[in-house]
């Protein structure tokens, strides 16, 4: 099966990947500290460990510590966990999934956010995504 995104990861491993993702690198004692339901600082060593293996993580010492980094650039994670998210939740419809989204009950949106989003439907229109 081809690697995609988070689909082969355990929950554990995911909380830690979007840390990653969201700071860019961190300290095992950093990901440690904001993991919620925080498990023992050795368990989090191991899921690191886990991680490289998988391909997902890299390390870089630093002063003496180790400091990982996602080894997917966050927009191609992004793509394939949306393409993910739209295949699971929506039978691959992406109308479904915007609709979703625009859904006034899910997600409230300004004036700004929809005339943005109206641009960016037209730049889709014209094969211009940016």
């Amino acid at each position: 099966m081809k690697k995609d995104g988070h689909r082969n990861l355990s929950r554990r491993e995911r909380q830690i990947m979007d840390i990653l993702y969201q700071r860019g690198r961190a300290s095992g004692s950093e990901i440690h500290q904001a993991l919620p339901d925080r498990p023992s600082y050795s368990a989090v060593r191991a899921k690191l460990r886990i991680l490289e293996e998988k391909g997902h993580v890299r390390h870089e010492e630093e002063a003496l510590r180790y400091v990982y980094l996602p080894t997917l650039a966050r927009d191609t994670a992004r793509r394939s966990a949306l393409r993910h998210m739209v295949s699971t939740f929506f039978e691959g419809s992406v109308e479904e999934a915007v609709a979703a989204l625009l859904d006034p009950t899910v997600a409230r949106l300004s004036e700004q956010d929809l005339d943005r989003i109206a641009r960016l439907v037209d730049d889709a229109r014209k094969g211009e995504m940016s």
